[in-house]
Order: structure tokens, then C-alpha cells, then sequence
């Protein structure tokens, strides 16, 4: 049996869907695990997320499944969602206003940043950018208490790039594009970070120039795009490969 969808859900679909193509293609995955989430517009507080059990490269706009604040399914689904992993992710979306979407990973370089006692060193190009838009919360164990949500908030304040010590990164954004922006630039600082290591100290950069970086770094203002025109090539790129993750016919199975 098929659901008609809206135009705004049918389009989300397909921009998450791709999404989660793109992060499979970047490497940016964990066997089935993690998560990138989106609120789908309307009074109804329901948000799409991946069906538990699949690879991100699996991820198509029909089989993501509709869950409410509690991580409930919304409607029919062929798939069961990890309840346990929205706990984060809900926390968020409910406490920021402007959070629309969502993004949570476990790459290497994020996990080996957020372990170390420094966290990240502002001291290459991608980091400086970052200057005053990153946040800490102190690792509480694995995310699956309701509790914890309301410190996570307050660590996050109104900073969209996010490091969760201990354990990973994170970004939220009022559109999927602007969530990308924000984790793709604080991935690659601590790709560099951590690749830059073994070099030995890295050359620091003025607090003024790191301010003044993180004003001209353009790809997160609204004004600019906010990431969309990134996002879009990316898009066209995973399209290319296999556009098996479109839903055609604007309806779930």
C-alpha cells in the first residue's frame, strides 16, 4: 500500500536520501549506524531518519521512515528505526528552534579529535573558519538517556559545528545543505589535524586572522547559499552513480 505525500515531504525524501548517498560515498559511515535527520514543515513534529539495518548506500526516498519526537513510526514502514539513536538527535530538534536537520558521525579523524585533550587546534585553513562556531559536550556514555538532552543543548548554545567528546562530531542546520556545510568544514579540520600530527607543532594562527576567516567563510551564510550550491554538485555526482535513492513516483511503498 502507498501513502500520497506532499510536495515539501516528497522533496525532503529525495534531498535526505541523496544525503545519506553522499555521505556513503565520502566514507563518512558506520555499518548502520548514526544517523542524519530532517523535520519535515507543519505543525506535526515528525522528522525522517534512515531504517535501521541498512547501509547509508542503501538509503533510498521511499524506505527513509517517518518517527515523531519520541522516535515513534509515523504511518506505515517497511523498516524499523533505532530508537535509541534519535535520543541525540531529538534532544536538538527540540531544544533549537533552527534545527531542521541533524548530522552525527564516527570517521576516524572526528573521533580522534573529539578524544584528544586539546579538541581542535585552530591551526589550518578549515579550522580557522571555525573560529567561535564550534562547541563541546564532555562524553556522558552512549546517548540513549532522555536526560542528558537538555545538557547537550546548553552545550551547544547557538553553535552549529559540534564536537562530542569522546566520541564524535556533529553539525545542525535550518536546511540539509547548511548542516553539510557546517560538518563537512569541521571534517576536514580534523582530517588535517590529525594528519598534520606527526609533523610535529603546527604554525598557529592569530586569533584576529582565525576571526577574520571565520568571517569570510561564506558557505554558511544564508546570503550565500549556505551550502546549497555544494550540496547540489555533490547531488549530481552520487545522480551519476546510481540514482536508485529518488523516489520517482512521490509516494512509500
Amino acid at each position: 500500500m502507498s501513502q500520497t505525500l506532499s510536495t515539501e515531504e516528497s522533496a525532503l525524501r529525495n534531498e535526505l536520501a541523496a544525503c545519506y548517498r553522499i555521505f556513503a560515498l565520502l566514507g563518512w559511515t558506520e555499518l548502520i549506524y548514526n544517523h542524519i535527520t530532517v523535520r519535515i514543515p507543519g505543525p506535526e513534529k515528525h522528522f525522517l531518519i534512515n531504517p535501521f539495518g541498512l547501509h547509508y548506500s542503501e538509503v533510498t526516498a521511499s524506505n527513509l521512515v517517518k518517527i515523531d519526537l519520541d522516535g515513534s513510526t509515523v504511518g506505515d514502514a517497511r523498516w524499523p528505526v533505532n530508537p535509541a539513536g534519535f535520543t541525540l538527535h531529538s534532544a536538538i530538534h527540540k531544544g533549537i528552534d533552527q534545527a531542521h536537520c541533524v548530522m552525527h558521525t564516527h570517521t576516524t579523524a572526528g573521533c580522534a579529535v573529539a578524544g584528544s585533550q586539546a579538541g581542535l587546534t585552530m591551526d589550518n585553513f578549515y579550522a580557522a573558519q571555525l573560529h567561535s562556531r564550534v562547541a563541546y559536550h564532555d562524553f556522558e556514555g552512549i546517548t540513549v538517556h532522555a536526560d542528558e538532552g537538555p545538557r547537550v543543548v546548553r552545550s551547544i548554545g547557538n553553535r552549529q559545528a559540534v564536537i562530542l567528546r569522546n566520541h564524535g562530531l556533529l553539525s545542525w542546520g535550518n536546511t540539509v545543505a547548511h548542516a553539510f556545510a557546517y560538518l563537512w568544514t569541521l571534517q576536514r579540520a580534523c582530517e588535517i589535524q590529525v594528519a598534520g600530527a606527526v609533523l610535529g607543532p603546527a604554525i598557529a594562527i592569530p586569533d584576529e586572522i582565525q576571526r577574520k576567516a571565520s568571517a569570510d567563510a561564506l558557505q554558511f551564510d544564508p546570503k550565500h547559499g549556505a551550502g546549497r550550491d555544494v550540496f547540489a554538485a555533490l547531488t549530481r555526482q552520487v545522480e551519476r552513480l546510481d540514482a536508485s535513492f529518488r523516489d520517482l513516483d512521490g509516494a512509500t511503498p
